[in-house]
Protein backbone atom coordinates (compact mmCIF):
# COMPACT_ATOMS: atom_id res chain seq x y z
CA UNK A 1 0.00 0.00 0.00
CA UNK A 2 1.31 3.44 -0.94
CA UNK A 3 2.07 5.77 1.98
CA UNK A 4 -0.09 8.57 0.54
CA UNK A 5 -3.15 6.33 0.61
CA UNK A 6 -2.85 5.61 4.33
CA UNK A 7 -5.26 7.45 6.68
CA UNK A 8 -3.81 10.46 8.45
CA UNK A 9 -3.64 8.87 11.89
CA UNK A 10 -1.54 5.97 10.53
CA UNK A 11 0.83 8.40 8.82
CA UNK A 12 1.20 10.32 12.10
CA UNK A 13 1.69 7.08 14.04
CA UNK A 14 4.40 5.94 11.61
CA UNK A 15 6.09 9.33 11.90
CA UNK A 16 5.94 9.13 15.71
CA UNK A 17 7.48 5.62 15.81
CA UNK A 18 10.20 6.53 13.32
CA UNK A 19 10.96 9.68 15.30
CA UNK A 20 11.36 7.72 18.55
CA UNK A 21 13.61 5.16 16.83
CA UNK A 22 15.69 7.92 15.24
CA UNK A 23 16.09 9.59 18.63
CA UNK A 24 17.16 6.34 20.32
CA UNK A 25 19.65 5.53 17.55
CA UNK A 26 21.09 9.04 17.80
CA UNK A 27 21.61 8.61 21.55
CA UNK A 28 23.36 5.26 21.08
CA UNK A 29 25.55 6.69 18.30
CA UNK A 30 26.37 9.85 20.24
CA UNK A 31 24.62 12.00 17.65
CA UNK A 32 21.95 13.60 19.89
CA UNK A 33 23.23 17.12 19.16
CA UNK A 34 22.85 16.47 15.44
CA UNK A 35 19.18 15.57 15.91
CA UNK A 36 18.62 18.68 18.01
CA UNK A 37 20.33 20.93 15.46
CA UNK A 38 19.24 19.38 12.15
CA UNK A 39 16.01 17.42 12.69
CA UNK A 40 14.16 19.07 15.56
CA UNK A 41 13.82 22.43 13.69
CA UNK A 42 11.45 20.77 11.19
CA UNK A 43 9.20 19.82 14.10
CA UNK A 44 9.31 23.39 15.35
CA UNK A 45 8.29 24.60 11.88
CA UNK A 46 5.28 22.27 12.04
CA UNK A 47 4.34 23.65 15.47
CA UNK A 48 4.63 27.22 14.17
CA UNK A 49 2.37 26.44 11.22
CA UNK A 50 -0.26 25.00 13.56
CA UNK A 51 -0.05 28.02 15.87
CA UNK A 52 -0.14 30.31 12.83
CA UNK A 53 -3.62 29.08 11.97
CA UNK A 54 -4.94 28.88 15.57
CA UNK A 55 -6.06 32.51 15.99
CA UNK A 56 -7.71 32.86 12.55
CA UNK A 57 -9.53 29.58 13.17
CA UNK A 58 -10.79 30.57 16.62
CA UNK A 59 -11.81 34.07 15.51
CA UNK A 60 -13.60 33.00 12.33
CA UNK A 61 -15.22 29.92 13.89
CA UNK A 62 -16.61 31.81 16.87
CA UNK A 63 -17.83 34.78 14.83
CA UNK A 64 -19.49 32.38 12.41
CA UNK A 65 -20.91 30.22 15.19
CA UNK A 66 -22.36 33.11 17.19
CA UNK A 67 -23.42 35.14 14.15
CA UNK A 68 -25.43 32.24 12.72
CA UNK A 69 -27.39 31.59 15.92
CA UNK A 70 -31.06 32.49 15.89
CA UNK A 71 -30.88 35.01 18.76
CA UNK A 72 -29.05 36.09 21.91
CA UNK A 73 -31.11 33.71 24.04
CA UNK A 74 -29.74 30.74 22.08
CA UNK A 75 -26.19 32.00 22.65
CA UNK A 76 -26.87 32.26 26.39
CA UNK A 77 -28.26 28.73 26.57
CA UNK A 78 -25.37 27.16 24.66
CA UNK A 79 -22.79 29.22 26.57
CA UNK A 80 -24.14 28.35 30.02
CA UNK A 81 -24.42 24.66 29.16
CA UNK A 82 -20.90 24.61 27.76
CA UNK A 83 -19.28 26.29 30.76
CA UNK A 84 -21.32 24.23 33.24
CA UNK A 85 -20.38 20.91 31.65
CA UNK A 86 -16.73 21.91 31.32
CA UNK A 87 -16.55 22.73 35.04
CA UNK A 88 -18.17 19.39 35.92
CA UNK A 89 -15.72 17.36 33.82
CA UNK A 90 -12.79 19.29 35.30
CA UNK A 91 -13.92 18.57 38.87
CA UNK A 92 -14.45 14.91 37.91
CA UNK A 93 -10.88 14.69 36.57
CA UNK A 94 -9.47 16.26 39.74
CA UNK A 95 -11.39 13.81 41.96
CA UNK A 96 -10.13 10.87 39.89
CA UNK A 97 -6.55 12.10 40.28
CA UNK A 98 -6.88 12.67 44.03
CA UNK A 99 -8.40 9.22 44.54
CA UNK A 100 -5.62 7.45 42.62
CA UNK A 101 -2.71 9.32 44.19
CA UNK A 102 -4.20 8.73 47.64
CA UNK A 103 -4.60 4.98 47.07
CA UNK A 104 -1.34 4.32 45.18
CA UNK A 105 0.80 6.75 47.19
CA UNK A 106 3.70 7.15 44.73
CA UNK A 107 5.39 9.85 46.80
CA UNK A 108 6.01 7.43 49.65
CA UNK A 109 8.27 5.38 47.34
CA UNK A 110 10.85 8.15 46.77
CA UNK A 111 13.77 8.30 49.19
CA UNK A 112 14.66 11.65 50.83
CA UNK A 113 18.13 11.45 49.23
CA UNK A 114 16.67 11.13 45.73
CA UNK A 115 14.27 13.99 46.37
CA UNK A 116 17.12 16.26 47.52
CA UNK A 117 19.21 15.38 44.44
CA UNK A 118 16.37 16.21 42.07
CA UNK A 119 15.70 19.52 43.83
CA UNK A 120 19.36 20.51 43.41
CA UNK A 121 19.27 19.49 39.75
CA UNK A 122 16.35 21.76 38.86
CA UNK A 123 16.90 24.64 41.31
CA UNK A 124 17.39 27.27 38.56
CA UNK A 125 14.28 26.27 36.63
CA UNK A 126 12.19 26.22 39.80
CA UNK A 127 13.40 29.72 40.71
CA UNK A 128 12.39 31.04 37.29
CA UNK A 129 8.94 29.45 37.45
CA UNK A 130 8.44 30.61 41.04
CA UNK A 131 9.09 34.24 40.12
CA UNK A 132 6.40 34.01 37.44
CA UNK A 133 3.96 32.44 39.89
CA UNK A 134 4.70 35.11 42.52
CA UNK A 135 3.99 37.84 39.97
CA UNK A 136 0.65 36.21 39.16
CA UNK A 137 -0.20 35.76 42.85
CA UNK A 138 0.46 39.45 43.60
CA UNK A 139 -2.06 40.68 41.04
CA UNK A 140 -5.47 41.91 42.29
CA UNK A 141 -8.12 39.15 42.64
CA UNK A 142 -10.14 40.32 39.63
CA UNK A 143 -7.16 41.12 37.42
CA UNK A 144 -7.70 37.90 35.46
CA UNK A 145 -11.15 39.23 34.52
CA UNK A 146 -9.66 42.55 33.40
CA UNK A 147 -6.98 40.78 31.38
CA UNK A 148 -9.41 38.87 29.17
CA UNK A 149 -10.76 42.16 27.79
CA UNK A 150 -8.18 43.55 25.34
CA UNK A 151 -7.52 47.27 24.97
CA UNK A 152 -6.31 46.73 21.41
CA UNK A 153 -8.18 44.43 19.04
CA UNK A 154 -5.25 44.07 16.64
CA UNK A 155 -2.86 43.34 19.50
CA UNK A 156 -5.18 40.65 20.87
CA UNK A 157 -5.31 38.94 17.48
CA UNK A 158 -1.52 38.80 17.30
CA UNK A 159 -0.85 36.89 20.51
CA UNK A 160 -1.42 33.12 20.78
CA UNK A 161 -0.92 33.28 24.56
CA UNK A 162 -3.93 35.59 24.93
CA UNK A 163 -6.49 33.25 23.42
CA UNK A 164 -9.16 34.30 25.93
CA UNK A 165 -8.92 37.82 24.53
CA UNK A 166 -9.41 36.47 21.02
CA UNK A 167 -12.52 34.62 22.21
CA UNK A 168 -13.91 37.80 23.80
CA UNK A 169 -13.31 39.77 20.58
CA UNK A 170 -14.94 37.03 18.49
CA UNK A 171 -17.99 36.76 20.75
CA UNK A 172 -18.46 40.55 20.78
CA UNK A 173 -18.30 40.67 16.97
CA UNK A 174 -20.69 37.72 16.76
CA UNK A 175 -23.17 39.33 19.16
CA UNK A 176 -23.02 42.60 17.22
CA UNK A 177 -23.69 40.62 14.04
CA UNK A 178 -26.78 39.10 15.66
CA UNK A 179 -28.05 42.47 16.84
CA UNK A 180 -27.82 44.27 13.47
CA UNK A 181 -30.09 41.66 11.89
CA UNK A 182 -29.64 38.95 9.27
CA UNK A 183 -30.20 41.23 6.27
CA UNK A 184 -27.57 43.83 7.20
CA UNK A 185 -25.14 41.17 8.43
CA UNK A 186 -25.46 38.95 5.34
CA UNK A 187 -22.46 40.40 3.40
CA UNK A 188 -20.25 40.12 6.47
CA UNK A 189 -21.38 36.54 7.19
CA UNK A 190 -20.73 35.63 3.55
CA UNK A 191 -17.18 36.95 3.94
CA UNK A 192 -16.74 34.98 7.17
CA UNK A 193 -18.00 31.82 5.45
CA UNK A 194 -15.50 32.31 2.63
CA UNK A 195 -12.67 32.88 5.10
CA UNK A 196 -13.77 29.75 6.94
CA UNK A 197 -13.34 27.67 3.78
CA UNK A 198 -9.91 29.21 3.17
CA UNK A 199 -8.75 28.50 6.73
CA UNK A 200 -9.94 24.89 6.52
CA UNK A 201 -8.02 24.45 3.26
CA UNK A 202 -4.92 25.88 4.93
CA UNK A 203 -5.36 23.31 7.69
CA UNK A 204 -5.51 20.53 5.10
CA UNK A 205 -2.27 21.79 3.55
CA UNK A 206 -0.50 22.00 6.93
CA UNK A 207 -1.68 18.53 7.97
CA UNK A 208 -0.05 17.01 4.89
CA UNK A 209 3.22 17.93 6.59
CA UNK A 210 2.15 16.32 9.91
CA UNK A 211 4.02 12.97 9.58
CA UNK A 212 7.33 14.75 8.94
CA UNK A 213 6.68 17.31 11.67
CA UNK A 214 5.75 14.61 14.18
CA UNK A 215 8.84 12.56 13.30
CA UNK A 216 11.05 15.60 13.92
CA UNK A 217 9.29 16.49 17.19
CA UNK A 218 9.60 12.98 18.62
CA UNK A 219 13.24 12.56 17.54
CA UNK A 220 14.07 15.91 19.13
CA UNK A 221 12.24 15.06 22.35
CA UNK A 222 14.08 11.73 22.76
CA UNK A 223 17.42 13.42 22.05
CA UNK A 224 16.70 16.21 24.54
CA UNK A 225 15.83 13.79 27.39
CA UNK A 226 19.18 11.99 27.19
CA UNK A 227 20.16 12.91 30.73
CA UNK A 228 16.83 12.21 32.38
CA UNK A 229 16.42 8.45 31.97
CA UNK A 230 17.41 7.72 35.57
CA UNK A 231 14.88 10.27 36.79
CA UNK A 232 12.17 8.68 34.67
CA UNK A 233 12.88 5.31 36.28
CA UNK A 234 12.90 6.69 39.84
CA UNK A 235 9.48 8.28 39.42
CA UNK A 236 7.84 5.45 37.48
CA UNK A 237 5.04 4.94 40.00
CA UNK A 238 4.15 8.63 39.86
CA UNK A 239 3.95 8.41 36.07
CA UNK A 240 1.82 5.27 36.36
CA UNK A 241 -0.61 7.10 38.66
CA UNK A 242 -1.04 10.02 36.26
CA UNK A 243 -1.31 7.77 33.20
CA UNK A 244 -3.87 5.52 34.90
CA UNK A 245 -6.00 8.55 35.74
CA UNK A 246 -5.78 9.86 32.17
CA UNK A 247 -6.70 6.45 30.74
CA UNK A 248 -9.69 6.21 33.08
CA UNK A 249 -10.93 9.56 31.79
CA UNK A 250 -10.62 8.51 28.13
CA UNK A 251 -11.86 4.92 28.33
CA UNK A 252 -14.27 4.97 31.28
CA UNK A 253 -15.64 8.36 32.30
CA UNK A 254 -15.91 10.04 28.89
CA UNK A 255 -17.66 6.97 27.39
CA UNK A 256 -20.08 6.95 30.33
CA UNK A 257 -20.85 10.64 29.79
CA UNK A 258 -21.35 10.03 26.07
CA UNK A 259 -23.60 7.03 26.71
CA UNK A 260 -25.91 8.78 29.17
CA UNK A 261 -25.87 12.40 27.99
CA UNK A 262 -25.19 12.44 24.23
CA UNK A 263 -26.40 10.82 21.04
CA UNK A 264 -22.90 9.99 19.80
CA UNK A 265 -22.20 6.23 19.83
CA UNK A 266 -19.29 5.45 22.14
CA UNK A 267 -17.68 3.04 19.67
CA UNK A 268 -17.84 5.63 16.88
CA UNK A 269 -16.32 8.25 19.16
CA UNK A 270 -13.44 6.01 20.26
CA UNK A 271 -12.62 4.94 16.70
CA UNK A 272 -12.87 8.48 15.28
CA UNK A 273 -10.69 10.36 17.77
CA UNK A 274 -7.25 8.63 17.38
CA UNK A 275 -5.93 11.06 14.68
CA UNK A 276 -6.78 14.01 16.94
CA UNK A 277 -5.29 12.27 19.98
CA UNK A 278 -2.08 11.40 18.15
CA UNK A 279 -1.62 15.00 17.04
CA UNK A 280 -2.32 16.20 20.59
CA UNK A 281 0.23 13.71 21.92
CA UNK A 282 3.00 14.77 19.56
CA UNK A 283 2.45 18.54 19.75
CA UNK A 284 1.46 18.81 23.46
CA UNK A 285 -0.76 21.69 22.41
CA UNK A 286 -4.54 22.00 22.54
CA UNK A 287 -4.24 25.09 20.36
CA UNK A 288 -2.25 23.26 17.70
CA UNK A 289 -4.74 20.37 17.73
CA UNK A 290 -7.84 22.57 17.52
CA UNK A 291 -8.10 22.68 13.69
CA UNK A 292 -8.08 18.88 13.32
CA UNK A 293 -10.35 18.45 16.36
CA UNK A 294 -12.95 20.80 14.89
CA UNK A 295 -12.82 19.11 11.49
CA UNK A 296 -13.12 15.63 13.02
CA UNK A 297 -15.94 16.42 15.44
CA UNK A 298 -18.00 18.21 12.81
CA UNK A 299 -17.43 16.03 9.75
CA UNK A 300 -16.96 12.57 11.28
CA UNK A 301 -18.98 12.69 14.50
CA UNK A 302 -21.75 14.74 12.92
CA UNK A 303 -21.82 17.49 15.54
CA UNK A 304 -23.52 20.65 14.29
CA UNK A 305 -21.29 23.48 13.14
CA UNK A 306 -22.86 26.04 15.48
CA UNK A 307 -21.93 23.85 18.47
CA UNK A 308 -18.49 22.86 17.17
CA UNK A 309 -17.47 26.42 16.31
CA UNK A 310 -18.43 27.64 19.78
CA UNK A 311 -17.72 24.76 22.17
CA UNK A 312 -14.30 23.59 20.92
CA UNK A 313 -12.52 27.00 20.80
CA UNK A 314 -13.99 27.72 24.23
CA UNK A 315 -12.84 24.34 25.52
CA UNK A 316 -9.32 24.92 24.28
CA UNK A 317 -8.91 27.67 26.90
CA UNK A 318 -11.23 26.75 29.79
CA UNK A 319 -11.37 22.94 29.70
CA UNK A 320 -8.18 21.28 30.88
CA UNK A 321 -9.31 17.96 32.33
CA UNK A 322 -5.98 16.20 31.77
CA UNK A 323 -4.00 19.16 33.08
CA UNK A 324 -6.22 19.47 36.17
CA UNK A 325 -5.89 15.75 36.96
CA UNK A 326 -2.12 16.03 36.58
CA UNK A 327 -1.91 19.07 38.86
CA UNK A 328 -3.95 17.37 41.58
CA UNK A 329 -1.77 14.24 41.45
CA UNK A 330 1.43 16.31 41.36
CA UNK A 331 0.47 18.42 44.38
CA UNK A 332 -0.36 15.40 46.55
CA UNK A 333 2.70 13.50 45.26
CA UNK A 334 4.99 16.37 46.30
CA UNK A 335 3.33 16.47 49.72
CA UNK A 336 3.85 12.71 50.12
CA UNK A 337 7.55 12.95 49.20
CA UNK A 338 8.03 15.69 51.77
CA UNK A 339 6.14 13.77 54.44
CA UNK A 340 3.30 16.30 54.65
CA UNK A 341 -0.19 15.00 55.43
CA UNK A 342 -2.77 17.17 53.67
CA UNK A 343 -5.91 18.06 55.60
CA UNK A 344 -9.45 17.91 54.22
CA UNK A 345 -9.41 21.70 53.90
CA UNK A 346 -6.18 21.56 51.89
CA UNK A 347 -7.63 18.88 49.60
CA UNK A 348 -10.70 21.05 49.04
CA UNK A 349 -8.41 24.00 48.33
CA UNK A 350 -6.60 21.94 45.68
CA UNK A 351 -9.93 21.10 44.04
CA UNK A 352 -11.10 24.73 43.98
CA UNK A 353 -7.75 26.25 42.98
CA UNK A 354 -7.11 23.71 40.24
CA UNK A 355 -10.61 24.13 38.81
CA UNK A 356 -10.41 27.92 38.72
CA UNK A 357 -6.83 28.04 37.45
CA UNK A 358 -7.65 25.67 34.59
CA UNK A 359 -9.63 28.54 33.06
CA UNK A 360 -7.08 30.38 31.00
CA UNK A 361 -4.23 27.88 31.34
CA UNK A 362 -2.35 28.37 28.04
CA UNK A 363 -3.09 25.58 25.58
CA UNK A 364 0.59 25.30 24.71
CA UNK A 365 3.42 22.99 25.84
CA UNK A 366 4.43 23.61 29.46
CA UNK A 367 1.59 26.04 30.13
CA UNK A 368 0.54 24.18 33.29
CA UNK A 369 3.81 24.52 35.19
CA UNK A 370 3.34 28.11 36.40
CA UNK A 371 -0.25 27.30 37.38
CA UNK A 372 0.96 24.25 39.34
CA UNK A 373 3.18 26.49 41.48
CA UNK A 374 0.11 28.54 42.38
CA UNK A 375 -1.71 25.33 43.35
CA UNK A 376 1.23 24.31 45.54
CA UNK A 377 1.32 27.74 47.16
CA UNK A 378 -2.42 27.63 47.88
CA UNK A 379 -1.92 24.66 50.23
CA UNK A 380 1.41 25.79 51.68
CA UNK A 381 3.66 23.40 49.75
CA UNK A 382 7.13 24.74 48.82
CA UNK A 383 7.73 25.53 45.16
CA UNK A 384 10.99 23.58 45.38
CA UNK A 385 8.86 20.45 45.25
CA UNK A 386 8.28 21.17 41.59
CA UNK A 387 11.85 20.01 40.97
CA UNK A 388 10.72 16.47 41.72
CA UNK A 389 8.57 16.31 38.59
CA UNK A 390 10.09 18.79 36.14
CA UNK A 391 12.04 16.10 34.33
CA UNK A 392 8.78 14.25 33.65
CA UNK A 393 6.70 17.22 32.60
CA UNK A 394 7.25 16.91 28.86
CA UNK A 395 6.06 13.28 28.38
CA UNK A 396 3.17 13.79 30.80
CA UNK A 397 2.29 17.05 29.03
CA UNK A 398 1.87 15.04 25.85
CA UNK A 399 -0.47 12.57 27.56
CA UNK A 400 -2.62 15.09 29.40
CA UNK A 401 -3.11 17.10 26.20
CA UNK A 402 -4.72 13.97 24.73
CA UNK A 403 -7.27 14.03 27.56
CA UNK A 404 -7.82 17.78 27.17
CA UNK A 405 -8.82 17.53 23.50
CA UNK A 406 -10.83 14.33 24.05
CA UNK A 407 -12.75 16.11 26.80
CA UNK A 408 -13.48 19.01 24.46
CA UNK A 409 -14.95 16.63 21.87
CA UNK A 410 -16.98 14.84 24.56
CA UNK A 411 -18.52 18.08 25.81
CA UNK A 412 -19.28 19.17 22.23
CA UNK A 413 -21.21 15.91 21.74
CA UNK A 414 -23.17 16.45 24.95
CA UNK A 415 -23.99 20.09 24.21
CA UNK A 416 -25.05 19.18 20.67
CA UNK A 417 -27.44 16.51 21.95
CA UNK A 418 -29.12 19.03 24.26
CA UNK A 419 -29.43 21.86 21.72
CA UNK A 420 -30.91 20.01 18.74
CA UNK A 421 -34.35 21.40 19.46
CA UNK A 422 -33.19 25.02 19.78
Amino acid sequence: MKFNRLPLYLKILIGMVLGILLGIVSLQAGFADGITNWVKPFGEIFMRLLKLIAIPLVLISLVKGVGNLSDIATLSRIGLKTIGIYVCTTVLAILVGLMLVGVIGPGRMVSPESAAAMQANYRTTVAEQSSQAEAMAETPPLQFLVDIFPDNMVGALGNNAGMLQVIVVAILIGVATLLVGKEKAAPFLNLINSLDHIVLKLIDIIMQYAPIGVLALMAGMVADTAGNMELLGALGLYVLTVVLGLLLMIFLFYPLLLHFFSKTPVRKFLTTMPPVQLLAFTTSSSAATLPLNMETVEQKLGISQRVTSFVLPMGMTINMDGTSLYQAVAAVFIAQVMGIELTAVQILTIIITTTLSSIGTPGVPGGAIVILIMVLSSVGLPAEGLALILGLDRPLDMLRTVVNVTGDATVASIVDAHTKSE
